[in-house]
């Protein structure tokens, strides 16, 4: 039989626990007014694990130790990418993206929108690295056409609840993918304003209080997507520059490239209404005074081993001396300078192409034998991304005439061009400006009224590289989110010939030597 000092401890500690559920509810009840933050850590376009800028700007491990410091002060955290990191990059060329995707799995990423390079490889090795990752991608307006759903199963859209904020997220690609990337048939790509427009109110039926696009677009089309639909923030991708913009009510953050800087967006949620009270953001420099996550850093270096054994496997192989000299690329045609051009030319479909021969980085000849991806990388070690624009006849008029403006110099700059697809003569003994005496373009007189497209790198037409300041302004047809970068167009020319065997063809003469 049970003693009444036992029943009467039960019950008193029946009413304590039911006094204390129902002081947790009413300490929750709808009426209350507070204010929920969630902090959105932001990354678009990053195409390597390690640092950058010769160490000094991003690496992934370092990004790890911020995200940890971050969640220690706000832990309603989440971690975005706004997409491209399977490629372009040397190591994405061996891996095929898997390396990325490891490391972000290790340092906590959460959602991830599809960029047009995650297509690079092809649909299929891109299912697979889906298939990889712990996080969440959102490809709401690529659509699989057999199925009529997103690609590879990818939810339509996520959301995520924090103390009782509700947070919406879906994704949004450039339809322009399909024009750059290898997507095959079976995919497309909608509108984006219009996958706008039927998402939201989804959300919004669903009690979701703040609405978040992912996107990889260009500027303008982000400003469209705002006007299209009630989106509390954007969260973009797709140009390399840090970006801020506001359109109508909605913030668009873009955080450059490579995790040289990682975007913090703090959202200052006021409940029970879900009114977005407040909005504050700033950029983290990621530098090489932020200490390096453990994990993440073993993981990366071993990745770097593997990297370097696989750079020295050979890719073909030249039957000829490549002169990848200074003096020679920065005055003159080179076999080597040429055959860059031409690869370049060729791979973009271009009428002619032009690059500084600074570009050449090797600084000797490369004796016949076998070629390695080392030897690319050598070469051309920057990978700038290489695009195609329009230009008139007399914009390469004048770059033809830049790049020769110093060519009776000591010391020559790297400005020198090195082309494909023309033929022009100069005399460094003219002034300059008056030095190119004759230019013909596939085997005719230049025009300077027509229309011709050059395919050239980034380091000319984004930076105005060595002075080529002509390129500023041009249509891009192949723009630098979507062209290729120097040494992979290189490497795929050589491993498709096996073997080369470029000569010097005369289309650069100079008549003063």
């Amino acid at each position: 039989m049970t003693s009444p000092h036992l029943l009467l401890r039960r019950a008193v500690t029946l009413f304590l626990l039911t006094f204390i559920a129902a002081f947790q509810v009413l300490a929750q009840t709808p009426g209350e007014q507070r204010t929920v933050r969630v902090t959105l850590l932001q990354l678009n376009d990053v195409y390597q694990i390690s640092a950058v800028d010769k160490g000094t700007r991003g690496g992934l491990s370092r990004v790890a130790t911020l995200r940890k410091q971050v969640m220690e002060t706000s832990p309603n955290t989440l971690f975005l990418l706004a997409g491209d990191t399977i490629a372009p990059s040397v190591a994405s060329n061996i891996f095929k993206g898997q390396q990325m995707i490891t490391v972000w799995n290790m340092i906590g990423l959460d959602l991830a929108v599809l960029g047009n390079h995650e297509f690079d490889f092809g649909p299929e090795i891109l299912r697979a690295r889906i298939k990889e990752s712990k996080f969440k991608w959102l490809a709401t307006n690529v659509i699989d056409k057999k199925t009529g759903k997103p690609f590879a199963d990818t939810p339509a859209y996520v959301i995520r609840e924090f103390n009782g904020a509700k947070i919406g997220f879906f994704g949004l690609l450039t339809p322009d993918t399909a024009q750059f990337s290898s997507v095959g048939p079976d995919i497309t790509f909608l509108d984006p304003c219009e996958t706008a427009r039927k998402v939201v109110p989804e959300l919004k039926a669903q009690g979701v209080h703040v609405v978040v696009a992912i996107t990889h677009l260009a500027m303008r089309e982000d400003k469209r997507v705002a006007r299209c639909a009630p989106i509390d923030v954007i969260i973009g991708g797709h140009e390399h520059d840090m970006l801020e913009s506001l359109a109508g009510r909605t913030p668009i953050f873009k955080w450059g490239a490579d995790a040289r800087d990682l975007g913090r967006i703090d959202l200052n949620i006021k409940l029970p209404g879900g009114e977005l009270e407040s909005i504050d953001w700033t950029s983290i420099p990621v530098t090489s005074n932020v200490e390096e996550e453990p994990q993440s850093a073993a993981v990366i270096a071993d990745y770097e081993k593997k990297v370097s054994a696989d750079v020295d496997k050979p890719i073909g192989s030249t039957k000829v001396a490549l002169d990848a000299r200074a003096p020679e690329s920065r005055s003159r045609e080179t076999n080597l300078g040429s055959y860059i051009a031409d690869a370049y030319r060729k791979a973009l479909g271009a009428d002619v192409a032009l690059f500084n021969g600074g570009s050449i980085r090797a600084g000797k000849i490369f004796q016949p034998g076998p070629l390695s991806k080392r030897d690319v990388m050598a070469i051309l070690p920057y990978e700038n991304p290489i695009v195609k624009i329009e230009i008139s006849g007399a914009t390469l008029r004048a770059a033809l005439e830049h790049g020769v403006s110093r060519s009776a110099e000591e010391g020559e700059p790297g400005r020198f061009p090195q082309v494909s697809g023309l033929r022009f003569v100069f005399d460094a003994r003219l002034p300059a400006g008056k030095r190119v005496t004759s230019i013909e373009v596939n085997g005719k007189p230049l025009d300077d009224k027509k229309i011709y497209t050059l395919a050239t790198n980034t380091f000319l037409v984004e930076k105005g590289g060595d002075g080529y300041t002509m390129f500023a302004g041009s249509k891009y047809l192949v723009d630098p989110e979507n062209g290729p970068v120097e040494p992979v167009v290189v490497m795929n020319a050589i491993s498709a010939a096996k073997e080369i065997a470029p000569q010097v063809d005369g289309r650069i003469k100079r008549v003063d030597q």
